[in-house]
């Protein structure tokens, strides 16, 4: 008996901004702040807001595009924000839902497999556009799965190797046999637009995951097994967001608008990050996860043929890569999806699994690891069937 992920699936929304486009909208932005409060500026009151570039984003970041769910919004200086109409719950289907739903029937495609077959759906991400009911039973309900369970777990950008761990765990106690979990981000609604150090950062996108048990006396194994998982968490606030349902009350009870100034370029209630702080503390964490992973299972670093790493930068992906296998590591074990999708949190090494298995033979081995806020690491050791 093995439990395999058999197959994966991703949505991709239908709007790209480039580097480009992004700055143009970014420094008009710039330009029109810097002269509204010229007086303000040069009475020493408030500071003047600098440019961006593209190419200071993408050497940064690693960054060159990114898809999104709605693109005029973001691109409006005097919007800076996604514009997503509100669809009433129970007679629409919610935009998070359609977006998991899209990689989900992807995935059970690819899997030859109906909804029906399912007996669980987690959907794991950074972000609910709600509180309840949970995105995954609505998915439940329009992909005509019949029984079985659903629920909704949030691990920031580690959302996806907890979300595997949580299947495997589920199928080894007997609560299910085969699992979806489904990563839907929709990051461009998270994202301070107007915050020059992390406006670039984050993509929107979907992605879903089966993991399933296989009998080999019955069934022919097929894609990963999924061989053990290693997690950790630390509480950190240099990575948050801090945007909720109590937000209302907090404002109330200060007697501040409900909202702040949407002129001004930071809120601490959006995603905010000490970037620095974040690349010197979590890399090595990262690095000795994945270590002590493989030393656990008795493996040497240098039999892995593939590190799926969560797309946060591409300066963190290198430095993790040759921290694990040393500094003339082949890049190519480590594949980036980042120049096209940028960071898209939970769903980013599912991203990167879904589209990067070359040269994966039978035996090999790989590892699935994401790393985000909380801190939150997570790792699975697989093998390709």
């Amino acid at each position: 008996m093995s439990i395999c992920i058999t197959a994966t699936g991703l949505y991709t929304p239908p709007y790209s901004i480039s580097n480009e486009e992004l700055v143009a909208t970014f420094n008009q932005y710039v330009d029109n702040y810097n002269a509204k409060n010229a007086d303000a500026i040069a009475r020493g009151e408030k500071t003047a807001l600098v440019h961006s570039t593209a190419e200071f984003i993408e050497k940064a970041s690693g960054i060159k595009s990114r898809y999104v769910m709605e693109k005029d919004g973001i691109l409006n200086p005097d919007i800076m924000a996604p514009v997503i109409p509100y669809r009433k719950l129970g007679e629409e289907m919610s935009i998070m839902a359609e977006m998991g739903i899209d990689a989900l029937k992807q995935a059970l495609d690819n899997a030859g497999l109906q909804g029906n077959d399912l007996d669980g759906i987690i959907v794991a991400c950074s972000n609910f556009q709600r509180v309840y009911p949970a995105i995954a039973i609505e998915i439940q309900q329009y992909i005509g799965m019949q029984g079985g369970f659903g629920f909704d777990m949030n691990v920031a950008c580690s959302a996806a190797t907890f979300g595997i761990a949580q299947a495997v765990g589920l199928i080894k106690s007997g609560t299910a046999k085969r699992v979806a979990m489904v990563n839907i981000e929709i990051t461009s609604a998270h994202l301070n637009w107007r915050n020059r150090d992390s406006h670039f950062i984050f993509g929107d996108v979907a992605t879903a995951t089966i993991i399933e048990e296989i009998d080999e006396k019955t069934a022919t194994p097929k894609g990963y097994e999924i061989l053990d998982s290693h997690l950790f968490t630390q509480f950190s606030t240099n990575i948050k967001n801090e945007y909720g349902f109590l937000d209302r009350s907090e404002f109330l009870a200060a007697g501040t608008p409900m909202y702040p100034d949407i002129d001004e370029p930071v809120t601490d209630k959006l995603f905010l990050q000490e970037g620095r702080k974040v690349f010197r503390e979590v890399c090595p964490a990262v690095s000795n996860l994945i270590l002590e992973l493989l030393h656990k299972n008795h493996i040497e670093p240098q039999r892995l043929k593939k590190m799926w790493l969560h797309q946060a930068n591409a300066n963190m992906i290198d430095l993790i890569l040759r921290t694990v296998l040393g500094k003339e590591a082949d890049k190519s074990i480590a594949p980036m999806v980042l120049a096209e999708y940028a960071n898209t949190s939970s769903a980013s090494p599912m991203i990167v699994f879904h589209k990067h298995q070359e040269n994966m033979q039978s035996g090999d081995l790989g590892v699935i690891c994401s790393f985000g806020a909380g801190y939150s690491i997570g790792g699975v050791l697989v093998k390709k069937v």
